[in-house]
């Protein structure tokens, strides 16, 4: 449903302590240098009625703003100004912190969610990254209601570090209200990218390659877990379909899908034969692209909180002339994302190969020459713990994101369920809401 907020104040919030002198260049890492500049968003619904009181706005109001204050001295960083693609100045300007109301009732939004709706929740729009590394909007509702929209730039974090800092934000809020510490929630971030993978000169590398918000719409369905298990079962690894040359990987190959693996096949696959990919145009390469988190691929792993774009992807080209699409596809997936082992990680840390690799990549890209499929997942982070002292979230949600042919998938609050926001060109989406096959899985929750 269309929503109207409107503003009504809007302040910087600034570290409660100053960042100490020596810490006030923070060097951007060559993952951040070619990761796109873009703001991750995510929005974080709170009903009163599932509240043992009445929501205080101005409670919750200065409680956020204080526990934000005392966070940023850890997350230094984010309070600072970017100086292009090279270095953060950590100079605690602030982050804007934007109040508003919205006319309606929060479980309006809920029952009826248009992701992107969701954009008005958040303080920026998402291609436009300028200096400022992360901003908050507290959306006040009719009916008492509140929603946290939080951007984070991804020219400085990956998605899982912007889950560590609002899982810090949340328990720091709580210490503050409970007078209690929660030592297991609040995490003290490790800043290592730049150390880890050292900045480089990129020129004739763009990372805007792939942002766009030209005739793209974002649906969002939600997939039951029977429907998921079901799923698993389809797109199960066949055991003869195995190279023995490769033992040692034989659990691997063998393991069950996981929900994500099984889920993103079928779409795939109902993506191939919905809009017919490959018929038209059969010069061009298509390909499933995963994103791949960096830390546990380290020998030894890194800790979960390590702050930066630690991830890279995972290519996989799949054959089109099967006519089952998705026929070992699991087993295709896992093969690449393997690939991404600590011998890959070395490589990427002496950076020319990838440099090399993702310009070509781009290049293809612009000339037509490859059409790809991203997934990225937040399932099984404990986005339904973020509680600031008032309850956990009745709901978070995914606002629509600039970019053509990608997927995000997050878990649903209860029950095992994924839900899958589809960012996609209007002519494609349409065609697969009309495939029959990929209907018949969605709930009927999607809206």
């Amino acid at each position: 449903m269309k929503v109207e907020v409107e503003v009504v104040s809007r302040e910087l919030i600034r570290p409660s302590s100053p960042t100490p002198d020596h810490l006030h260049r923070y060097q951007l890492s060559f993952l951040d240098q070619i990761s796109p500049p873009v703001f991750i968003p995510l929005v974080l619904f709170y009903s009163s009625s599932e509240a043992d009181t009445n929501f205080d706005i101005t409670d919750i109001s200065n409680r956020l703003k204080k526990s934000l204050s005392d966070v940023l001295v850890q997350f230094y960083p984010l309070a600072g100004r970017a100086n292009d693609d090279v270095f953060i100045d950590c100079n605690d300007k602030g982050i804007p912190f934007l109040e508003t109301r919205v006319n309606c009732q929060l479980s309006d939004v809920i029952q009826n969610s248009v992701p992107s709706e969701l954009n008005k929740l958040v303080p920026f729009q998402l291609d436009e990254v300028a200096d400022l590394a992360l901003g908050v909007q507290l959306n006040v509702f009719d009916c008492g209601g509140v929603a946290i929209g939080a951007c984070i730039s991804h020219k400085i974090a990956d998605g899982l570090s912007f889950l560590m800092f609002i899982k810090t934000w949340a328990a720091t809020a709580r210490k503050d209200h409970y007078h209690q510490t929660d030592d297991h929630a609040v995490m003290s971030p490790q800043f290592v990218s730049a150390t880890l993978f050292p900045p480089r000169n990129i020129s004739g590398y763009n990372p805007r390659v792939g942002i766009t918000k030209e005739n793209i719409v974002t649906k969002r369905f939600v997939f039951d877990a029977s429907k998921i298990d079901s799923l698993k079962s389809k797109h199960g690894v066949n055991d003869n379909d195995h190279d023995h040359e490769h033992e040692q990987s034989l659990e691997s190959y063998q393991r069950p899908p996981s929900r994500v693996e099984a889920l993103s096949a079928f779409i795939w696959g109902r993506y191939v034969a919905a809009t017919k990919v490959g018929s038209e145009a059969p010069e061009r390469v298509y390909a499933i692209v995963h994103a791949v988190n960096l830390r546990t691929r380290f020998d030894p792993p890194l800790p979960e909180c390590s702050f930066g774009n630690l991830y890279r992807i995972a290519v996989t080209v799949p054959r089109l002339d099967t006519g089952e699409e998705c026929y070992g596809l699991v087993k295709q997936v896992r093969e690449q994302v393997s690939h991404i082992d600590k011998d890959y990680v070395k490589k990427l840390q002496e950076g020319s190969e990838h440099l090399s690799f993702i310009k070509q990549s781009s290049e293809n890209f612009y000339k037509g020459e490859m059409v790809t499929l991203s997934f990225t997942s937040l399932c099984r982070f404990p986005l339904y713990e973020a509680n600031f002292g008032w309850g956990k979230p009745t709901w978070v949600g995914s606002p629509a994101l600039p970019f053509n042919n990608l997927v995000v998938f997050i878990d649903t609050k209860s029950g095992g369920g994924i839900e899958a926001y589809i960012n996609m060109k209007e002519g494609d989406l349409a065609k697969i809401e009309s495939d029959k096959e990929f209907i018949s899985f969605v709930s009927s929750e999607s809206k």
